[in-house]
């Protein structure tokens, strides 16, 4: 893998920073893309201390032009890209008779314009290449229309489901698959920092398997998808929420 290219939004903290560690861990070069850039470049450099196998990319997700510079950064500095994780995310929970324009838009933004952007820039580039992996992070939001996160999150989630699929029926004939990973609630410090006890004890008592999910499980599913191996997983959205919306 030492010369397989990744680069993954929101990877400063939380999942994506647990994705990115997952990645160079199996060998990948890793760009860890993030509007908080000091913190990317923190995590960067406790990775790669000399930058050689992981860099920080100052990258806003909501700009299609970031896109295309980082995959222009990327190209010049490793010569090439090989696999895109839209992990970038970001919600404020307010019912859903309350939520402003203004809100709607910026979740909107973040969490589907990013996928939209995303893939049509490195789609575009792994198309000409003949070859590249997206691993779309949604979440189970999306699928069960949950309002615990936001409604505008579950809809932008949602969104994100379909052009999975979208994007994924239009790259495979040209080597490029496209895959969505949808978390149920994960054991990651922003949950238990948000959610108080008393009702993240009701959501753990309501996930069949009793427990919260593993980030480190979302990563490894997401390094699979990326793997040469996974050609024929595509357009799917892979469920990990211990049993909480099966179907």
């Amino acid at each position: 893998m030492s010369n397989r290219v990744v680069i993954v939004t929101g990877a400063a903290r939380g999942l994506g920073a647990v994705v990115a560690r997952h990645f160079h861990c199996n060998g990948y070069k890793v760009a860890l893309a993030d509007i908080a850039i000091d913190a990317a470049h923190t995590l960067a450099a406790e990775l790669s201390a000399d930058q050689e196998t992981a860099c920080a990319i100052e990258l806003d997700v909501t700009r299609k032009a970031d896109f295309e510079a980082a995959r222009d950064a990327l190209i010049g500095r490793w010569g090439h890209v090989d696999v895109l994780v839209n992990n970038a995310g970001a919600s404020k929970v307010v019912p859903v008779m309350e939520i402003t324009a203004e809100q709607f838009d910026q979740v909107i933004d973040i969490n589907l314009r990013s996928v939209l952007f995303g893939c049509q820039v490195f789609g575009q580039y792994f198309a000409d290449r003949g070859a590249g992996r997206i691993v779309n992070i949604a979440s189970l939001a999306g699928q069960n229309g949950g309002s615990a996160t936001g409604a505008h999150y579950a809809a932008a989630k949602g969104g994100a489901i379909t052009l999975t699929k979208v994007f994924a029926r239009d790259l495979a004939a040209r080597g490029v698959t496209v895959n969505a990973i949808s978390p149920g609630p994960l054991d990651l410090p922003i949950v238990h920092e948000s959610v108080p006890a008393d009702k993240l004890d009701t959501v753990i008592a309501s996930i069949p398997v009793g427990r919260l999910g593993s980030a480190d499980y979302v990563a490894q599913m997401a390094l699979l998808l990326a793997s040469g191996d996974a050609y024929f997983a595509n357009g799917a959205c892979w469920d990990v929420n211990g049993g909480l919306y099966m179907r």
